[in-house]
């Protein structure tokens, strides 16, 4: 019997959650009619085709090279991904690992499927692209904002024109256009977006959204015409087109590159103005003056360079009052960038890195590999595992209680069928109540508990583990296996949460306790293992317990 998997997807521009559900089970009953077994259902709910980089297509790319199933079925074509050189790659990875893409519009995806189609997704792609950018432009030729709302105005209601709505209308919302003249005043006068955003959060003043001010939101970027500074609308023109952006092939992110002035698109909307011309323009000469300070050199530029250094902690790091992240503020020292940038930390204590760095590998070596916590993990896992067994245990004996309520109804119209009642209705209940049924058989099929198994770990883990960590620490110091032992570290870190205290510093430690497993795994079957390989079912070391605490 064939295998298949499903995979199902909608994008959120024009579709509902519900459509992931229709589209299964009419992929349901299409493996159903030709005998094939589903053992796997993978959805991305409001995810664009246009990407690869989405959770449960990449999670189906990596069960097709494993070969856990011989038949990838869709709705149609399109659900898989509408960008050409995605699907054809898709294809031809499926291709190598024997598995055929079905899809219940086209049936069996060939070449000519993935040429044709493919190319055929890829423009309609490209004409929804050039359609929504039209309809921008027209917008901001007729003097509307094209999207997004902007700080000091209000939106107002789509006024009705003949048959068409028309939306981008703006109002000056008072109270905010004072804040944004101050804004503007005080960076003309000298200060920096920091503290303008440190005083107005300290003052209570809503930002944007009604969150808290940053020195980013006010600061922004002049050449992309982004932040509270370098928006024209204050000055009463409404610009669009200063950027295009264009997705990263490589990592699926969306980059914005500037346009040059002759690709722009100005609007005069005198009714929006806040700000006279002598203000703006004091902003712009010291935007030009701040930037002439960070000019690029032969090496770069200054804040790239401070910017470029990834340590091993980076990221990682929480502060314990206000849960932000810390990041070096100083010359090698960590504080929380909640409090830099906004003001509203209290938090003013800093951390060497080299000493928070060494607490942490020590705490990875011996706090996480105590045998209270491997104690604990190991009952939270098999708790967890008995959930889910009992769990489901009682949504499969809910399925076969409907089933067999299903075939009693089926049976008592076979039976009338028989008698001679045969009227257009009673074939109607028969053909819904047949649908029921095969929907129902094909969920308990693919509803199986499975035994929970005692995870054993060997006696000699604890010491296997410190090994390891400690052969990971002194890679660190060779710059040729540096970035590979920082990126397996970084597996078993989950975050790092540092909290000052009257006497000391406290530094609670999130570790995946998952790695054991895998190490105990690799023991019992004679491999060495590896600390860079995660479980699908790891447990974080925190959850259940105290996390491991120590001072620095």
């Amino acid at each position: 019997m064939k295998r298949v998997a499903i995979y199902a997807r909608y994008s959120s521009e024009n579709q509902r959650d519900a459509s992931i559900d229709d589209q299964v089970r009419d992929c349901r009953r299409y493996a159903e009619d030709r005998g094939w077994k589903v053992v796997g259902v993978y959805s991305d709910a409001a995810q664009s085709g246009s990407s690869a980089f989405r959770p449960e297509f990449a999670r189906l790319d990596a069960d097709a090279r494993a070969r856990k199933f011989d038949i990838v079925l869709a709705e149609a074509l399109d659900r898989l991904s509408r960008n050409l050189s995605d699907i054809a790659g898709f294809y031809q990875r499926l291709r190598f690992a024997g598995i055929a893409i079905f899809t219940k519009s086209e049936g069996e995806v060939t070449d000519l499927h993935i040429g044709l189609l493919g190319t055929m997704n890829q423009l309609f792609l490209k004409g929804l692209g050039e359609k929504v950018k039209r309809g921008q432009r027209g917008r901001t030729e007729a003097g509307k904002i094209a999207g997004g709302h902007a700080y000091g105005y209000d939106v107002l209601p789509g006024i009705v024109r003949g048959k068409t709505l028309e939306r981008g209308d703006r109002r000056i919302k008072e109270e905010e256009a004072a804040i944004v003249r101050r804004i503007f005043q005080e960076f003309a006068d000298g200060v920096g977006p920091r503290k303008i955003a440190q005083r107005l959060n300290q003052e209570g003043v809503p930002g944007p959204g009604g969150r808290p001010w940053g020195d980013t939101t006010i600061r922004g970027q002049a050449d992309r015409g982004t932040g509270i500074l370098n928006n024209a609308c204050y000055v009463g023109r409404v610009e669009w087109n200063r950027c295009s952006y264009v997705k990263d092939p490589d990592t699926g992110k969306r980059l914005a590159r500037p346009n040059p002035p002759d690709q722009w698109v100005i609007t005069e909307v005198p009714e929006l103005r806040i700000l006279d011309d002598d203000l703006w323009n004091a902003v712009k000469q010291r935007q030009c003056v701040v930037k002439t300070k960070m000019a690029r050199d032969d090496a770069g530029t200054p804040l790239n360079r401070a910017h470029r250094t990834h340590h091993l902690l980076s990221g990682l790091i929480h502060c314990g009052h206000c849960g932000g992240p810390m990041a070096i503020t100083a010359v090698s020292r960590y504080g929380c960038s909640t409090r830099r940038s906004k003001g509203t930390c209290k938090n003013g204590m800093t951390v060497p890195r080299e000493d928070i760095e060494r607490r942490v590998l020590s705490g990875l070596k011996e706090k996480l590999v105590e045998p209270k916590l491997v104690e604990e993990f190991i009952r939270e896992f098999h708790a967890e595992m008995n959930l889910l067994k009992q769990q489901t245990s009682t949504a499969r004996r809910s399925l076969e209680r409907k089933l067999a309520t299903v075939q009693k109804d089926i049976r008592t119209l076979i039976e009338a069928l028989k008698k001679g009642i045969d009227t257009p209705d009673v074939k109607e209940e028969l053909e819904l109540l047949g649908a029921q049924r095969r929907d129902l058989e094909g969920r308990l099929a693919n509803s199986t508990v499975e035994e929970i198994n005692v995870v054993e770990f060997h006696p000699g883990l604890p010491v296997l583990y410190r090994q390891k960590v400690e052969e990971l620490q002194t890679s660190l110091k060779d710059e040729t296996l540096r970035r590979e032992a920082m990126a397996i570290l970084r597996t078993l870190i989950e975050k790092v949460v540092v909290t000052p205290t009257e006497a000391s510093v406290e530094v609670a430690l999130y570790g995946e306790l998952g790695a054991l497993l895998e190490l105990a795994e690799a023991r019992k079957q004679g491999r060495p293992g590896s600390l860079g390989t995660r479980r699908s079912l790891s447990v974080v070391a925190g959850v259940g317990f105290e996390p491991t605490t120590f001072r620095l």
